[in-house]
């Protein structure tokens, strides 16, 4: 058993929309099949017995050690508490190897369950132990620390549950919102609404006080202090009892309450300045203590606090009882869970000492004692939900101290006998206003109902019916992406639209490249949709990124397939047919977004036309035949087309026809150049699915520069010496077969081409590029390419030559070692009237060249 490749599946993916982990692994004849090795079942179960391992006569003929994996890996996630539920296995071309692919929701735990499954099964077949308790420890340990906390996680719930995508942006509890320019991010329960100066606020308590004092709201009385002599001052100055804080302190760290003599003040000051250099000591208002979450200018939750206890059974000593009460399942440390572990600390032991007890006193049956004096849930205590029993004049006032201190998102502590009564009527007081509240007390309280406090921060955020999207327009195919998806963005731009675009020349936002280089991968897309200033997103979205890590986005309104060509990558990640490519490149359709989306498909081509089927929103069929079935079908049932009439593209379907003439799009050449027009046509209907003005469509198509600077690659035309000169990226026999198409309607004595090919291709695919231009260039100029993937030196020129063999025209063949030494040769020999194709692999540098011997031509 050797693991090839581990890979993290971080979008929607070939195998499923789930984030997912994906292994490539070799199993060994003989350890393939688990029936093959005598006791692998009953080992299994004994040290796995929770695995649902299914039998040979269900869902799989014959059940591998590979199975086991999947299963296992799926499973013990499950038992860590993952919500996961998706998991695959597959054989590939060669029968030793298999594809296993699971579920995750936390990326380390899922690699770290693969781990341990690969563990498990080693165990197993060599009837070694293996610790299944560690195991699960290990994985539920790591999912708690990286997984988001309950309050940050209800949010994220809340917006997921409206359709809003969402991104962690670190390992913390930092969370973008949206896309682009309708992005909003969250900190915790802390929003972008929130303003430093807001928390600055609240985190000067005494500023706080005094804010609230002038609105009206009653505070306890109180003061600053600079050491324990001057707190015991203040507080006689008060009045018993007292309470001693942090000025700036938060979550009741530093807090000790209900204060009556000399040294429990001075103790407690101690433990305030340990927290903040600043010290209060206040007036202790009695009565319980409340939490009242205020929301934008709504009061959406309350509830009441209760300090830790324990009830004694006259057996067992307080240390005791805390550790019984801390077996809770709902407790942990920190905030991961519903409740917190409550500690025996300074001041808890301090707390029963004014009691007359210690931790090892053991309390008589039906004795309440009280741990500490805050309730704060960060400290032990437990909630009762009181939402509903909150008085108007109380829900007024929390309104109103959340105004004057600037949260739109707060949790204000109060202390009163009870919130059914205005706080005057009590002698209650607001005691604190925090900034980025726990919402645990209110998700799922200990007692009571719990509020959905989640969704009310997300309304606050976003306005009803908003998604946070901006429209996401997803191109892929063999050929012609990149200049789609250019011109796709030209229309945008004439649409007053910051447009932000990805394909294999690099990322632009707003017509600025912002990163160079092949970027048509989901890490591209990631960037653009978080980038602020981005109204709409164009994708290049190649079928390497999506194999190796699935979509950059859940969801794109649009999705355009040009076409599946033979020879473009076949033979390379186990995808050896067309087919299986148009399998992959399907992906972009099928999540489309549902009802609403749009994919836009080549109706020439039938494996493009088969993927219609699993669009989950409508479809715009494309053809340069008026007359294709597919397109006659669509009309015939009013849906929406985009096809070639004579010299002109039209738009028809849904109650509208539109006619663009080809002399209308520069980029077409008057219709000489067709697979430009079919790109022409892809745009026309990811306008219209996006329901741009015709207007804006047209001039998007009119004003559209295809040259070096704008396209580098694309079919850029030179004048050359009176020669027609032209340069293109074009890899692939289909490339090759639409150059030819192209080339016959341009005039030319003479025609030489230039090429090379990748080394990665099939020998078949690479023979057959000059097989197609053998039988209309004049003279062809073989080239080695700068990096020949695999091949041996030589290789790929003599299946270049192999494929010229038969060639019907061709009168000379030269071969050149260096791209820009080829494009001398051709150039030097280069009469007027005649034709030049040269086919470039270093772009930039090859255009950079040609420029200079155009600039250089005598």
């Amino acid at each position: 058993m050797k693991v090839l490749q581990i890979r993290a599946l971080r979008g929607p993916n070939l195998w499923s929309k789930h984030t997912s982990i994906e292994a490539t692994v070799v199993f060994s004849e003989s350890k393939r099949a688990i029936d093959r090795i005598p006791g692998f079942r009953t080992r299994l179960y004994e040290r796995f017995p929770e695995i649902a391992l299914l039998q040979p006569a269900g869902h799989y003929e014959i059940v591998t050690v590979a199975h086991v994996l999947e299963f296992a890996t799926l499973g013990l996630q499950v038992q860590a508490g993952c919500p996961v539920i998706f998991s695959h296995t597959t054989q590939t071309s060669e029968a030793d190897t298999f594809r296993i692919i699971v579920e995750y929701s936390e990326e380390a735990v899922g690699r770290l369950a693969f781990e341990l499954s690969l563990d498990l099964c080693h165990a197993v077949i060599e009837d070694i132990p293996f610790d299944l308790t560690n195991a699960i420890h290990r994985l539920r340990e790591l999912y708690e620390d990286i997984r988001l906390g309950p309050s940050t996680g209800a949010i994220v719930q809340a917006a997921v549950a409206r359709g809003i995508p969402y991104r962690r942006l670190t390992d913390g509890s930092l969370v973008q919102f949206g896309w682009g320019s309708r992005q909003r991010r969250i900190q915790a329960s802390e929003s972008d609404l929130t303003s430093a100066v807001a928390e600055s606020i609240v985190q000067d308590k005494e500023l706080t006080k005094v804010l609230l004092h002038a609105a009206g709201i009653p505070v306890p009385m109180g003061r600053s202090v600079v050491d324990a002599e001057d707190a015991w001052v203040a507080a006689c100055e008060i009045g018993m009892p007292v309470v001693v804080k942090p000025r700036d302190g938060n979550q009741g760290k530093g807090v000790t309450a209900n204060l009556i003599d000399c040294e429990q003040i001075k103790a407690a000051y101690l433990a305030a300045a340990e927290i903040s250099n600043n010290v209060l000591v206040e007036r202790y208002v009695t009565g319980h203590d409340y939490r009242l979450l205020v929301v934008g200018n709504k009061l959406v939750a309350a509830a009441r606090r209760d300090p830790p206890q324990v009830v004694g059974d006259g057996i067992h000593s307080i240390f005791q009882l805390v550790e019984q009460i801390n077996c809770d399942p709902r407790r942990s440390e920190g905030h991961a869970n519903l409740l917190t572990k409550i500690h025996l600390d300074e001041i808890s032991l301090a707390h029963l000492a004014t009691q007359g007890l210690t931790a090892e006193s053991i309390p008589a049956k039906g004795m309440r004692v009280v741990l500490r004096n805050n309730a704060n849930l960060s400290t032990g205590g437990t909630a009762t939900d009181v939402t509903d029993d909150v008085h108007p004049e109380i829900a007024a006032n929390m309104i109103v101290a959340a105004q004057m201190t600037g949260l739109d998102i707060c949790g204000i502590d109060v202390i009163c006998d009870s919130v059914m009564r205005p706080l005057e009527e009590q002698g209650g007081a607001v005691i604190e206003v925090n900034a980025a509240p726990g919402l645990r007390m209110h998700l799922q309280p200990s007692y009571g109902r719990g509020r959905a406090v989640g969704e009310a921060i997300i309304d606050n955020i976003f306005a009803q019916g908003e998604d946070a999207r901006i429209p996401v327009v997803a191109v892929t195919g063999t050929n012609g992406k990149t200049t789609t998806v250019r011109l796709i963005a030209n229309i945008f731009e004439n649409n007053q639209m910051r447009v932000g675009m990805t394909c294999t020349d690099g990322v632009f936002v707003n017509g600025q490249c912002i990163d160079t280089g092949d970027c048509s991968g989901p890490k591209s897309a990631k960037n653009v949709l978080f980038h602020p200033d981005v109204d709409v997103a164009v994708l290049e979205t190649a079928r390497g990124g999506m194999l190796r890590e699935g979509l950059g986005f859940d969801h794109c309104q649009v999705a355009v397939v040009t076409n599946i060509g033979r020879g473009d990558h076949l033979g390379l990640a186990n995808i050896n047919t067309t087919e299986e490519l148009a399998v992959v490149k399907r992906v972009i359709v099928e999540n489309v977004t549902p009802k609403s989306g749009v994919a836009v498909l080549n109706a020439d081509d039938p494996l493009v036309v088969r993927m219609a089927d699993h669009c989950p929103g409508s479809v715009i069929f494309f053809s340069r035949d008026s007359y294709n079935p597919v397109v006659l079908t669509q009309r015939a049932q009013r849906k929406r087309v985009v096809y070639l009439d004579g010299h002109s593209i039209v738009a028809s379907g849904a109650g509208i026809e539109q006619r663009i003439p080809l002399n209308e799009i520069p980029l077409t050449k008057n219709g000489i150049i067709s697979f430009q027009a079919e790109n022409a046509m892809a745009a026309v209907g990811v306008g219209w699915a996006l329901g741009l003005d015709w207007t804006v469509i047209r001039a998007g198509l009119a004003n559209f520069i295809s040259d070096a600077q704008t396209a580098p690659g694309r079919f850029n035309l030179f004048n050359y010496r009176d020669a027609t000169l032209i340069a293109d990226y074009g890899h692939n026999p289909d490339a090759m077969e639409a150059l030819v198409c192209a080339i016959d309607n341009i005039p030319a004595k003479r025609r030489t081409v230039v090429i090379s090919a990748a080394g990665d291709r099939r020998d078949e695919d690479i023979r057959l590029q000059t097989q197609i231009l053998g039988d209309v260039f004049d003279e062809v100029v073989l080239y080695q390419d700068k990096c020949q993937r695999g091949r041996a030196d030589g290789e790929v020129l003599g299946l270049l030559r192999a494929g010229l063999e038969n060639a019907k025209r061709v009168r000379k063949v030269s071969e050149i070692h260096g791209e820009f030494k080829a494009i001398d040769t051709a150039l030097t020999n280069l009469q007027a009237g005649e034709l030049c194709l040269i086919l470039v692999d270093q772009v930039e540098k090859a255009l950079g060249h040609i420029h200079y011997r155009i600039a250089t031509a005598c």
